[in-house]
């Protein structure tokens, strides 16, 4: 009983270690799982950058090859460099002799001793009267065109009175101009923003999507599982080894609860049978303090002994190994 005793303490000291620890554990699994949620945000984020490193790289490779066709359409015309430039001499030369040419024929046409240049002209002198006509004619005219540039002086005040007002209005709407500009930068940003936010989103909805496709895929995997279950319960097997394995796991589990509740039982009673009054408890095997007559006029009560209980001698120690048992001699009458 010492030994079983000594073995409940100590069984019940690991239980509280074994509670402690699962404690730390638990903590420890709590940090974690808060690291694992910490790197998942991480990688969500670092999913976006990447996305949006990518759409960089992607325009940049764009833009290197639209730079590397544009060198290869110079290299294709490359070679008709020196064609081009030996034209070009030949074109220098052709237009030198054409502006040579031209200053003789200018030197030729500004001569006024050339009998070449020399042009009558055809028609008849005026008279005096049909020249005063002429003349008043012509004074006729001009006074009208020095009305019609009256007039166009008078429109061009009026514009320059109102393109000035429109310039005044132009300097005054600098301002709503600039302001103007910047909400224009202002949205364009936020567009900016919320493009990348979008393409954030698409991304996680396609792994959103992965995801339910891959449940999806093992909902159907399930489903066969479960159907195939049926078909071996219809024909009186288990439904699968791992079920089985299962089972006979919880029938083992099972059984060994029923046999831990009962060994507490049993110790719980060993307990209260070793507890006597005044909740001491001791090792000693329980003596006899009362007896029940055995008269048949009185009634099968308990008796105590009182002073004069029998005597129980006590169990043998483990010193009676050393002790020889006695030779009984032979009695000789």
């Amino acid at each position: 009983m010492v030994d079983l005793r000594k073995q409940y303490e100590t069984a019940v000291q690991h239980r509280n270690d074994r509670g402690v620890q699962l404690i730390e554990r638990n903590e420890e699994v709590c940090i974690f799982y808060e690291k694992v949620n910490i790197q998942d945000t991480m990688i969500r984020n670092g999913d976006v950058e990447l996305q949006s490193r990518e759409e960089e790289i992607r325009f940049l490779k764009m833009q290197l090859s639209e730079e590397r066709r544009a060198i290869e359409l110079l290299r294709k015309g490359l070679p008709n460099k020196r064609n081009l430039e030996n034209e070009l001499v030949t074109l220098q030369i052709q237009l030198s002799q054409c502006q040579d040419r031209m200053l003789e024929l200018e030197k030729e046409l500004e001569n006024p001793y050339d009998e070449k240049r020399v042009r009558f002209l055809e028609g008849r002198d005026l008279s005096p009267a049909e020249l005063q006509n002429k003349v008043e004619e012509f004074e006729v005219r001009l006074a009208e065109k020095e009305e019609r540039l009256l007039e166009k002086d008078l429109i061009f005040e009026q514009v320059t009175r109102l393109a000035e007002r429109v310039k005044v209005k132009a300097e005054i709407g600098k301002d709503d101009t600039l302001t103007l500009a910047k909400k224009v930068n202002d949205l364009q940003a936020k567009i900016k923003e919320i493009t990348r936010k979008m393409m954030a989103l698409v991304s996680e909805l396609s792994m959103h999507q992965a995801n339910a496709l891959r449940l999806q895929q093992e909902v159907k995997e399930k489903e066969a599982y479960l159907e195939q279950c049926y078909i071996r319960m219809e024909k009186g097997e288990p439904p699968s080894g791992d079920i089985d394995h299962e089972w006979q796991k919880m029938i083992r589990d099972e059984d060994r609860r029923m046999r831990d509740k009962e060994h507490q039982r049993m110790t719980e009673e060993e307990i209260e049978q070793y507890t006597i009054a005044g909740g001491i408890t001791t090792t000693a095997e329980p003596r006899p303090n009362a007896y029940i007559p055995d008269d048949d006029s009185e009634l099968p009560i308990p008796r105590p002994y009182g002073s004069h209980a029998p005597f129980k001698p006590t169990e043998p120690g483990s010193t009676m190994r050393h002790v020889r048992k006695p030779v009984p001699k032979p009695i000789e009458i």
